[in-house]
């Protein structure tokens, strides 16, 4: 028996949402909110590094985002607070019929500290994938933000030939624009191999965060090997890196190596990777 053509054309999706907050106990960051709804989770908090930093892993257990999904997660980290934030895993979103939604909203009180550092976002061919994150900044707050998209599945062979991947990023400084980004890649289009676009390469990752370097560390932080093309620049009161490379894996060591580098000079703490990289 077929079944009728309203069921055949319906694609299951689903809404997920998850709210975090994070507040200064003491000499420790305790986890204050964490609310959900859908397939969208935190494991136990974790610190690692003793109680000043609170670490949360934010699963999403369905493995991977499908047409008409959405995903929304804010994090709120109060004063003099320190939360990082990242993923058990690359973030999948599958060749859909339609656009698939992420929503990403943080706050950074006065004093506090917000490192969110996922892994890589993996876009197939086909997938129509739209992201916007948005992160308000208050005072002295300070930020390590990093992104990772793999276009297509290159160890797979697969090149994104069609769909699209469309992302915008704004940062603001006590209500004030400090970074706004736009980018809409189509599958396909010439650009995924212009010198003046991907140049041919399907991953491109950036490293945002506030503060300023000395220039012996600028150098010493563009001396670090990447397997494709990276490089840094210090804008007033933030320091921006880029890279483009062949493979996730790649873009990935390059990134851990300059965050290696500037989290004691930035954040005053030593580097200690997260577990969850490692397996």
């Amino acid at each position: 028996m077929n079944a009728p053509a309203d069921t055949a054309l319906f694609t299951p999706n689903w809404h997920a949402q998850l709210e975090l907050g994070y507040a200064r106990d003491g000499a420790a960051t305790r986890p204050v909110l964490r609310r959900h709804q859908g397939p969208l989770r935190v494991q136990k908090h974790l610190h690692a590094e003793g109680p000043e930093v609170c670490q949360h892993i934010i699963v999403h257990p369905p493995g991977g985002i499908a047409g008409g999904d959405r995903l929304d997660i804010s994090a709120h980290v109060g004063e003099r607070a320190w939360a990082q934030l990242t993923s058990p895993g690359a973030a999948k979103w599958y060749r859909a019929a339609g656009p698939a939604f992420q929503e990403v909203a943080l706050s950074v009180e006065a004093g506090a500290t917000l490192e969110w550092l996922p892994q890589e976002t993996i876009v197939y061919s086909g997938a129509q994938a739209e992201i916007a994150t948005r992160i308000e900044l208050a005072d002295d707050a300070r930020l390590c933000y990093w992104d990772m998209v793999a276009l297509g599945r290159p160890a797979a062979g697969e090149r994104f030939a069609e769909g699209h991947f469309q992302a915008q990023l704004d940062i603001r400084w006590n209500g004030t624009l400090l970074w706004h980004e736009r980018q809409r890649i189509i599958g396909g289009d010439g650009l995924l191999d212009s010198p003046i676009g991907l140049a041919g390469q399907p991953v491109f990752a950036t490293l945002i965060a506030t503060g300023e370097i000395d220039a012996d560390l600028l150098e010493r932080c563009r001396e670090r090997p990447c397997a494709g093309r990276g490089d840094l620049t210090q804008l007033p009161g933030l320091l921006v890196a880029r890279c483009l490379a062949s493979e996730a894996l790649h873009a990935r060591a390059w990134l851990i190596d300059l965050w290696r580098l500037l989290r004691p000079a930035l954040l005053g703490r030593e580097a200690k990777p997260p577990r969850i990289w490692s397996t």
